[in-house]
């Protein structure tokens, strides 16, 4: 059913001047205790490969004692307790892991693959939640939440006949929704494609698409201490720079977020920063003046006591310059809610994305 992420990226880099004073300490002293440190990751790593697992969290936990806060280590001993099926200890293991670095979407994942073993599946759906706010261009985390959807579907459905058992349409819905969970699982062998990267500078998170299984972390077999110390100070100064490459794998993130960004001004009510998400060139709906638009929009949200617009279910492709991106909107206010799907198409014009188009559906 679920998918667990088995790789985790590194995270983000240092500011440049602790990169930088990183890469000199390094490369001045050296660290013997790092390299030792690598090896017993590696080296669990391929016994965990071999299936010789005790071996492996013995590995493992030596390169933690070595460094406890190491988000690495501590990622692939959840994946082993995991894989021993000591899933309440892979459990606690991952929610510290969430607990200490929120910014990581992996061990959310992880955990929500966890509870939906357990058939807690509030919990995974709570999780997942969790992984895709950190991430909202996090493709698995979709994935495996709407397997979580179908499964509580199903409970539910399940439940509606046991209190009315001659409800032919309930029962017809239980048999979709249960061929939905089981092509969900029997597909869920295959190898997936790795989501793309949140963010320019970070690693590509690999994924098995494999029922409830979790992230495995990568160790460079190849790159010394000194080495990574200096390239991480590479990739900080580059994260500072003007960047005018073509559009790439962290676009997608940065869409993802002008959009939730988009939205969050909208349920703020400030005008000001909603407005200046969109294009000079924006089409307005049926042809109207853009001063016309936005006196309309002005007094339509600065009317309402309270707003609150979400987003969930992204899609963003790309065309050039532009991306399409297709998602659920979801609004409520003291007189209304619903839901709706849009389509908005993104411009990026002086380093920013901004609304050129809008629409239903």
């Amino acid at each position: 059913m679920a998918k667990y992420t088995l790789l985790m990226r590194s995270r983000s880099p240092k500011p440049l001047t602790a990169s930088l004073l990183a890469a000199i300490l390094a490369l001045a002293l050296g660290s013997a205790a790092s390299v030792i440190r690598a090896d017993d990751l590696l080296d669990a790593q391929r016994l965990q490969k071999q299936g010789q697992l005790p071996q492996a969290l013995e590995k493992v936990d030596a390169a933690i004692a070595s460094k406890p806060k190491d988000a690495q280590g501590r990622f692939l001993k959840g994946l082993i307790l995991a894989d021993m099926g000591r899933s309440t200890e892979a459990v606690t293991v991952f929610a510290k892991l969430a607990e200490d670095y929120p910014e990581l979407p992996e061990p959310y994942n992880n955990l929500a693959v966890l509870y939906a073993q357990q058939k807690q599946y509030d919990k995974a759906r709570t999780a997942l939640e969790m992984a895709i706010r950190t991430n909202p261009g996090y493709a698995v985390a979709y994935d495996n939440l709407g397997d979580v959807h179908a499964k509580l579907a199903s409970q539910a459905y399940e439940k509606a006949l046991q209190l009315d058992a001659s409800n032919k349409l309930t029962r017809s819905k239980l048999s979709m929704i249960q061929q939905l969970v089981n092509t969900s699982t029997s597909a869920a062998i295959k190898q997936g494609a790795a989501p793309r990267s949140t963010a320019e500078g970070d690693k590509a998170v690999a994924v098995v698409v494999a029922p409830l299984a979790a992230a495995r972390p990568t160790v460079a077999q190849t790159e010394k201490p000194g080495e990574k110390a200096l390239h991480d100070a590479e990739a900080a100064r580059g994260d500072l720079s003007t960047s005018t490459s073509p559009v790439g794998s962290g676009d997608e993130a940065a869409v993802s977020k002008a959009l939730q960004e988009w939205a969050g001004a909208w349920s703020r009510k400030d005008v000001s920063a909603y407005l200046g998400y969109y294009a000079s060139d924006f089409q307005t709906p049926n042809g109207v003046s853009r001063k016309a638009w936005e006196a309309e929009r002005s007094q339509r949200i600065g009317k309402s006591d309270k707003l609150l617009i979400e987003v969930d279910e992204l899609k963003v492709s790309f065309d050039g310059d532009k991306a399409t991106v297709r998602f659920k909107q979801h609004y409520s206010s003291p007189t209304a809610k619903g839901s709706v799907g849009k389509t908005i198409i993104f411009v990026k014009a002086r380093g920013r994305w901004l609304i050129q188009q809008e629409r239903v559906g």
